[in-house]
């Protein structure tokens, strides 16, 4: 176990600095910091900053361009660049950047390839053809690929998982119904139901299709879905299950068929944000236009015209090439952004932070969405992650939100702050979950069955509790007054600790990974007043001081949700490493040579621009299968850690 320090000299960059040295140059480095996030502020309020997933969201746009009959050249050029430039040496393409390949990325990739102009005979694709051939071509290809290409007549609608859109007329209180699924697939489901009901097949060249990534003819070839890894298990059944499915859906009873038509398009269209999107996420945006236009909706349609201009939003343009985003990020942005100037000292009634209270106040959702099926009592009062959601808010966002709102001061409308910090908190916790913890959009959306249905491939069909939501809602309670005796709070409290691991740790479902969920349980803990003296909260604070590189820093690979051996093991990066010294400075008072050695490595690293170099995916969308890249983690997460140290030195000096 390390020692607390006296900070009278400091071990930084291989030399001892005196502390007023030390001092003065994690103050220039906070301000740099500071000065530069306030810089990249929009006028309106917020911060933006590009999101980064794999290659399937640039691979499926085009697809969905083509599609929808709506291709532009010039920016199909830009998509296809950016799939080019992540071609790995093998030919294939991964789902974070040193990743292994995976194969349905690499086969949508290949499709999207062939129908922007690439040839057969092109050097990548000949490597790229090779190496999905290896993998079992294209009869292997996961769940919502096997959509995407039969919607393009690439495979039999045969060949997609059943899906009959009469699942959508199921009442809410069958054991099986579309509100025991997580919000995402959910809203993706809705439309997979329709398009195989319709069975679109667009017309493609057969240049530009993929009949060569079949290894045995397409008519000889039999498309099964994944197996289980136990003769017995639940997927096996369910794969039985599918085949009959899948036999109704070509003998489907008519007159339900087309009832159950009817209520999935209205629960389509009723879900239509006001931009023209659905969901806030890419496959809720491009498939749900896709089961509109297999109904009969033209291009012209006022529905399609506006979800054509929403597809456009997820875009980010770099100059010649074009990163299409999994959805946009300006409320977490922003929340992040405001919380790390705030942590890190600025004035609470500093211009920027004012901007992004008006901003957060005009955008405060007060429709009940899809939560309100579970909680038809609770007010609505929450914000979205995206500039458009109101049918999804999350609380994640919401707490994080709410941390930052009450440290606004003097705002020229003091009810209306007063008005969106009671109603976002009364919305927050009444979100909590029968077992005592918070999940992003639903509550009790925990039945882990689901996860080995045909339809759930990537196992991320439900949105259970998690340590690191339930830890940002108890930081959220002491924000607005609360205590560790509050019945949510105590609840929750008791949640973290029968879910925290044997060594010590939380897994974190939204970042990658331990070191996410540690540190999120441990702020928490420390904010609504938890003992950091039992014994349970230092085993928290021993893990990830024990999982500190030699460097200094701290770094998790993806790899950690599939292999226990990679928790909290990785190259050391930015955010990771601030996640990991919020998390020691939360779980004790003092500050220990870990936490020293975690400032010392941010301070080393930070770049001319004010923020630090990052290129990891340390975000997690579908654990295993889906990793994100957010551009402002490397900015707004360290500012954030050493504004909290900067406290902690000074307060400790002082004593």
């Amino acid at each position: 176990m390390d020692q607390a320090l006296d900070v009278k000299s400091v071990g930084l960059g291989g030399e001892d600095l005196a502390r007023s040295e030390f001092v003065a140059k994690l103050n220039y480095t906070i301000d740099h910091a500071q000065r530069a996030l306030i810089a990249l502020q929009h006028p309106e309020g917020y911060w933006h900053a590009a999101l980064e997933a794999n290659v399937e969201m640039e691979a499926e746009f085009v697809i969905f361009m083509h599609f929808m009959e709506a291709v532009d050249r010039d920016l199909e050029q830009r998509l296809k660049k950016r799939l080019l430039d992540a071609q790995q040496a093998d030919g294939s393409w991964a789902l974070y950047k040193g990743g292994e390949g995976y194969l349905s990325s690499s086969i949508e990739s290949y499709f999207a390839l062939k129908l922007a102009g690439m040839h057969a005979g092109d050097d990548p694709a000949m490597k790229a053809r090779r190496w999905i051939l290896s993998r079992g071509g294209i009869e292997k290809c996961g769940t919502l690929a096997r959509f995407y290409l039969a919607c393009m007549g690439q495979i039999p609608w045969e060949a997609t998982a059943g899906l009959p859109v009469e699942v959508a007329l199921l009442p809410n209180w069958f054991p099986f119904n579309m509100y025991e699924l997580a919000s995402w697939a959910r809203g993706t489901a809705f439309a997979l139901m329709l398009l195989q009901a319709a069975k679109p097949a667009v017309p493609v060249d057969y240049r530009e299709g993929v009949l060569e990534l079949y290894i045995q003819p397409p008519h000889f070839t039999k498309f099964k879905q994944p197996s289980g890894k136990h003769p017995l298990s639940l997927r096996n059944a369910f794969n039985v299950i599918d085949k009959g499915l899948r036999w109704y859906t070509r003998h489907p009873v008519r007159s339900l068929r087309a009832r159950a038509m009817r209520v999935a398009e209205n629960w389509i269209l009723e879900r239509q944000e006001a931009n023209g999107s659905w969901g806030g996420i890419e496959p809720c945006y491009l498939l749900s236009a896709m089961a509109l236009k297999a109904l009969g909706y033209r291009n012209d349609h006022p529905v399609i015209h506006k979800a054509l201009e929403a597809s456009r939003e997820l875009i980010w343009e770099f100059g010649d090439t074009a990163l299409y985003m999994p959805c946009v990020s300006p409320n977490w942005d922003t929340a992040l952004a405001a919380k790390a100037l705030l942590d890190s000292d600025l004035e609470g009634d500093h211009p920027a932070l004012a901007a992004t209270a008006k901003w957060y106040i005009d955008r405060q959702i007060f429709r009940k969405g899809d939560w309100s099926v579970k909680r038809p009592n609770l007010e609505p009062g929450g914000w979205a992650f995206e500039f458009y959601n109101d049918c999804y808010p999350d609380v994640d966002d919401s707490a994080v939100i709410l941390d930052v709102l009450p440290r606004v001061k003097n705002f020229d409308d003091p009810k209306a702050l007063e008005r969106a910090i009671r109603t976002s908190a009364n919305w927050v916790m009444g979100m909590q979950s029968s077992d005592g913890g918070f999940a992003a959009f639903d509550v009790d959306c925990n039945q882990k069955w689901l996860n080995h249905i045909p339809l759930a491939d990537v196992e991320a069909v439900t949105d259970p509790s998690c340590a690191d939501l339930t830890g940002r809602v108890l930081e959220m309670m002491a924000a607005v007054g609360y205590k560790a005796n509050h019945p949510v709070a105590h609840r929750a409290i008791e949640w973290l600790k029968r879910e925290q691991f044997p060594d010590g740790a939380w897994w974190g479902r939204w970042g990658v990974a331990y070191i996410y969920g540690t540190w999120s349980a441990l702020m928490g803990l420390r904010a609504i007043g938890a003992d950091l003296n039992e014994p349970w909260i230092k085993r928290g604070v021993e893990w990830l001081k024990s999982k500190q590189n030699q460097d200094g820093g701290w770094g998790e690979s993806p790899l950690a949700d599939k292999d226990p051996a990679w928790r909290g093991r990785g190259d050391s990066t930015a955010s990771q490493t601030a996640w990991a010294l919020m998390g020691i400075l939360a779980g004790e008072d003092g500050v220990s040579e870990s936490a020293l050695r975690g400032a010392a490595w941010l301070l080393e690293r930070q770049n001319q621009a004010g923020s630090w170099d990052e290129t990891a995916s340390t975000g997690n969308g579908f654990p295993n299968h889906f990793y994100l890249r957010y551009y402002m983690y490397p900015h707004y997460f360290p500012l954030m850690a050493l504004g909290r140290f900067r406290r902690r030195v000074l307060n400790s000096a002082a004593h």
